[in-house]
């Protein structure tokens, strides 16, 4: 039987606010599913919607008992598709896995055909679970950036920096040439380490809590959110004219407390992005686009990998603030690798 972390639902919620719980468990194959392709998982990840998951808060698992982890990387051991065969190495992010379908923090899965992405030849497989959605999501924003036009004379401003899609999006942006200031609340201690991927200016992020004016000083090309807010908001208020920001996570608050100020003196697009439900071809664009521009170097330093039983105290040092980064979690390791 393979072995899986299952979420549960608690009968009454804990004193913590947890709703649910996590365990790993021994499950039966057919609590897999019916879907068309069998997947041997090999590596998963954390991101902070697995840290709600695996710590019981409310707002993200929609059923129980449900099978945690929202990114997968593996191997194909069965297909009814014609799209995949046995031994390909294939990648999948999103798609509700975590919240209303079975994830990827399981020895076997069963996914659909047509939301898998064929594993670039750039990456190993736990390369690319080190990149997961919080890269992928990283890539879409970037790629909307780019879309939309950067203006380089200026900083991009990347908030939630020391997260997984904000790692990411630093190290893209730097390795496309773009200046990158990142934002933090913690600069005295992860400073150095936001340097090494890429930024040229650390923000502390009081300077973007509290209600500010409906436009301010000019100072960013565009930016890239994953905190939403009162940060959100006063990012939008600094936008120089033309400028995007691109919204990805609602980590500090799901409110925008803003006025259309912005979006008609200056002209600046809010540009939401979304990596569950995303199109099969712009999955695939963003894979190709973390392919040719990822630093690798920059991806392994930001890295901590820990196993499937380490996976849910990481979840809970995660949601503590006492991580920064990416997790792998490798489905085979019997400890966890530092």
């Amino acid at each position: 039987m393979p072995r899986a972390i299952v979420i549960r639902s608690l009968d009454e919620p804990t004193a913590t606010g947890a709703i649910n719980t996590a365990a790993v468990e021994d499950i039966d194959i057919a609590m897999l599913g019916d879907d068309d392709v069998l997947i041997e998982v090999h590596y998963s990840d954390l991101n902070y919607k697995d840290g709600l998951a695996l710590t019981g808060k409310p707002g993200i698992v929609r059923s129980t008992p449900l099978i945690g982890g929202a990114d997968l990387v593996g191997t194909v051991v069965e297909s009814a598709s014609p799209a995949w065969n046995p031994g390909d190495e294939v990648i999948l992010n999103g798609i509700g896995m975590s919240e209303t379908r079975h994830g990827g923090f399981c020895e076997l899965a069963r996914v659909p055909a047509g939301s898998l992405v064929k594993l670039p030849s750039a990456f190993t497989q736990a390369q690319a679970a080190a990149i997961g959605t919080a890269g992928y999501t990283a890539a879409l924003c970037v790629l909307r950036l780019m879309r939309e036009g950067i203006d380089a004379s200026y900083p991009v401003v990347v908030t939630g920096a020391t997260g997984g899609v904000g790692s990411i999006a630093v190290a893209m942006l730097d390795a496309a040439h773009c200046p990158v200031a990142a934002v933090t609340g913690r600069a005295d201690h992860y400073g150095d380490y936001l340097r090494e991927l890429g930024a040229g200016q650390i923000i502390d992020r009081a300077e973007f809590l509290g209600q500010g004016k409906p436009l301010q000083q000019a100072r960013w090309a565009g930016g890239i959110d994953t905190v939403g807010g009162e940060m959100l908001a006063n990012l939008l208020a600094q936008t120089r004219y033309g400028g995007t920001v691109a919204a990805c996570g609602l980590a500090g608050s799901p409110s925008l407390p803003a006025t259309v100020m912005p979006f008609i003196l200056r002209n600046v697009t809010l540009a939401g992005i979304d990596s569950v439900h995303t199109p099969l071809i712009q999955r695939q664009a963003a894979w190709e686009f973390l392919a040719a521009t990822l630093p690798l170097d920059r991806l392994e330093s930001a890295t901590l990998t820990v196993s499937l039983d380490d996976a849910i105290p990481a979840a809970h040092r995660l949601m503590n603030g006492q991580a920064h980064g990416r997790i792998v979690v490798d489905i085979r390791a019997s400890t966890s690798v530092a």
